[in-house]
């Protein structure tokens, strides 16, 4: 994580060498003999470096239209600085978020020394900088040795590093419950779904089960074969961006990953949400491989279905403990439904 030295406020009068790792200044400034790594700050908001050349933008991410603006240049530029207002944390972990695996960098404007952990372990990567004030000997101090502390965490994690996430997989139900009376969710797709094909839903983003679509025939319903009864409201889905959200989240118009045995093979549109009181299953699996653990609350219900590596499609009403069934394992954690590089439990 950079360290740096922000002399474009005009507030640090007099600017004496410093071992800053880069030196903000403002556009026209004459460029210090002891610097070696020059910014500068357009007042329209660009970030040029000593040739002139763009490299970055300042964006104030103290509402949500900075929070949106900001959002829109990652991965357009190399370097966003972000101010934030009384709302410091939850921009930043967006914008963190936002930003993991696309090259675009983040520089954090502090003010106090409080803000300075918050930012260097925001989702638990951070910023990448810190832009801190001039003459503040103090938030320098602290900057320094909280800096030292992300080099040793990332230092100590860099044996553990996260893999990509998993395809298809299979998992071991380990207990099946009462899962009392809750909102459950319909998911009506403007698509028809074929035989072996349902949505990856369940109540961890890495640990999701496939849940089958209503497409088989039964002497007491017809089929829809339009929907997959999602289960309960707060589960997270799989959405076609690879990102997920909650069903209570949904709305028409929104595209889902519709899969199948080999994993996510085509987008779907909802056309509707259907959402009713119904009695639940709690239905909690095993990835024996990782030892990721994972629960689903789904509809008491024999049109319910999931699908088995052999590719049978077991009815939630008759599954058993011990029976393999086909879901998706991540070793991401999420933050608003993006992947991101830290560590979450969820159970």
């Amino acid at each position: 994580m950079e360290l740096w030295l922000d002399a474009a406020s005009g507030k640090g009068g007099t600017l004496n060498p410093h071992p800053a790792d880069r030196v903000l200044l403002a556009a026209g400034d004459r460029i210090p003999d002891w610097i070696d790594s020059a910014l500068f700050a357009c007042e329209d908001g660009r970030i040029l470096d000593s040739s002139t050349a763009p490299v970055g933008v300042h964006v104030d991410i103290s509402d949500a239209e900075g929070q949106d603006a900001a959002k829109s240049m990652v991965g357009l530029v190399s370097w966003i600085v972000l101010t934030t207002g009384n709302w410091q944390m939850i921009p930043l972990e967006n914008i963190v978020a936002a930003a993991q695996g696309t090259g675009t960098h983040l520089v954090a404007r502090i003010n106090t020394s409080q803000a300075i952990r918050g930012a260097a372990f925001a989702l638990e990567t951070g910023v990448d900088g810190l832009l801190l004030p001039a003459n503040q000997a103090e938030i320098w101090a602290d900057a320094q040795i909280i800096a030292a502390e992300r080099l040793a965490v990332q230092s100590e994690g860099d044996e553990g590093a996260l893999e990509d996430d998993s395809e298809i997989t299979t998992v071991e139900i380990q207990s099946i419950e009462d899962g009392g009376v809750g909102d459950r969710v319909c998911v009506d797709l403007t698509s028809i779904l074929e035989v072996g094909e349902g949505l990856l839903i369940g109540s961890s983003a890495n640990a999701l089960m496939l849940v089958h679509g209503e497409t088989l025939e039964s002497q007491f319903v017809p089929p829809r074969p339009f929907r997959v009864n999602a289960g309960a409201v707060h589960a997270y889905v799989l959405m076609a961006d690879g990102s997920t959200k909650y069903l209570s989240e949904l709305l028409a118009g929104d595209s889902v990953a519709v899969c199948n045995s080999t994993g996510v093979s085509r987008n779907a549109v909802i056309g509707r949400m259907k959402i009713e009181s119904r009695p639940f299953l709690l239905i909690r699996y095993t990835h024996s491989e990782s030892g990721i653990t994972g629960q689903i609350f789904l509809q008491q219900a024999e049109t319910v279905r999931l699908i088995s590596p052999l590719g049978d499609m077991p009815s939630v009403t008759s599954v058993e403990v011990g029976d393999m069934l086909l879901g998706f394992i991540g070793t991401s954690a999420r933050h608003i439904g993006q992947n991101v590089l830290s560590i979450s439990e969820e159970r």
